[in-house]
């Protein structure tokens, strides 16, 4: 039941696909994508290893191309590591927000964005500046790119809203 109960996933969808050119709401930066909603944390966030890792296979057998990942973990998973190599062998990209402590990956890993495979794309947040945002984590060569990620209007169930977060970058 993919059902947002806490409007972190619709407001990233909305980044990701909202459809533009219609003179309603938010335009997301790809107006011609397809989602597919994988709910893996509960409404607090929490949630396990192995949700992680069967959300991400049924992402792989469903043909995703591209599976945005904007959770984090202080705790690294050989499970989950392990499926995210299979959705590397299957083709997919892999973006991992780089995550919010405002911390070096690098000194403190964040994971995914810290296991060192060649689909994860890690993302730091930047604000209206362009300059790193201050929750922002980091790291080199850990953190791959930064996109905004500060004040970000989009959806959210029901109605629009500001967020902020590498998940919105």
């Amino acid at each position: 039941d993919p059902r947002d109960d806490n409007g972190h996933g619709t407001h990233v969808s909305g980044t990701i696909g909202a459809t533009g050119n219609n003179r309603v709401g938010v335009v997301g930066v790809a107006w011609h994508v397809r989602l597919m909603p994988i709910k893996l944390l509960d409404a607090a966030g929490e949630g396990t290893a192995d949700e992680v890792v069967k959300s991400i296979q049924y992402a792989i057998d469903n043909g995703a191309r591209v599976i945005n990942a904007s959770w984090s973990s202080s705790s690294a998973s050989q499970a989950v590591k392990q499926a995210i190599e299979a959705a590397n062998r299957a083709g997919i990209v892999f973006v991992a927000a780089a995550g919010n402590g405002g911390s070096d990956n690098d000194r403190l890993p964040v994971y995914p964005a810290s296991y060192d495979l060649p689909n994860i794309i890690s993302v730091a947040a930047t604000d209206d500046r362009d300059e790193l945002a201050a929750f922002s984590n980091r790291g080199a060569p850990s953190v791959d790119l930064a996109a905004p990620g500060v004040g970000i209007y989009s959806t959210v169930p029901g109605r629009y809203g500001f967020k902020s977060g590498t998940s919105m970058a």
